[in-house]
């Protein structure tokens, strides 16, 4: 009897030593995903997803009109001068969201005024801003929130005064460029109206 028993034990010792070592579902053992798990046979992609970060703020809507994001009084300074002629190239919103506006005559020789707000990321954007502040003389300051870059110099043909203004905040960029035609409160004006 003792010889079968012993014999008996030893089979039982080994059957739990071999269920120890095979590895369980869910307690991290090295196995094979199923195809059914979105994955092939010999893929070293692991069954656990990776994190993706939760945005902490919806991204601030791109305005899709040029005369909505405009006040009542720099409207009025703008009065009757075109909006959006072709003559001046594409406008309104572009295939990437981005909303171009053309203020200009195209019997005016000079006087024009380009607005394009689109979205660009905080270090391209600083980047930009800076490298305009450093090689190419503007004058940047923090208003609203933001970052504005901004300067005027006189035109080259013409005696009338061009200039550039830029301001960022939110991945928003809001870049002006303009020749004897500056409304006050242009910019200031798109500010409010997108970030409120």
């Amino acid at each position: 009897m003792k010889p079968r028993l012993a014999g008996v034990a030893a089979a039982f010792l080994l059957l739990v030593v071999l269920t120890a070592c095979t590895p369980q579902a869910g307690d991290g053992g090295d196995t094979s995903p199923s195809p059914t798990e979105g994955h092939t046979a010999g893929s070293e992609e692991t069954s656990t997803p990776s994190p993706t970060p939760t945005p902490t703020t919806a991204p601030v809507a791109l305005p899709t009109d040029c005369r909505a994001i405009l006040s009542e009084a720099v409207l009025a300074e703008l009065g009757d001068i075109p909006l959006n002629d072709a003559a001046f190239g594409p406008s309104g919103v572009g295939a990437d969201g981005a909303l171009t506006c053309n203020w200009a005559d195209p019997r005016a020789d000079t006087t024009r005024l380009t607005t394009t707000i689109s979205r660009m990321n905080r270090g391209p954007a600083l980047d930009k801003l800076n490298a305009l502040a450093d090689d190419e003389g503007f004058s940047c300051f923090t208003p609203d929130g933001g970052t504005r870059c901004e300067k005027t110099w006189p035109n080259e043909q013409y005696p009338v005064t061009d200039g550039r203004t830029l301001f960022w905040r939110d991945d928003v960029l809001i870049d002006t460029r303009y020749t004897n035609l500056a409304p006050t409160g242009y910019t200031s004006s798109i500010v409010e109206h997108i970030f409120g």
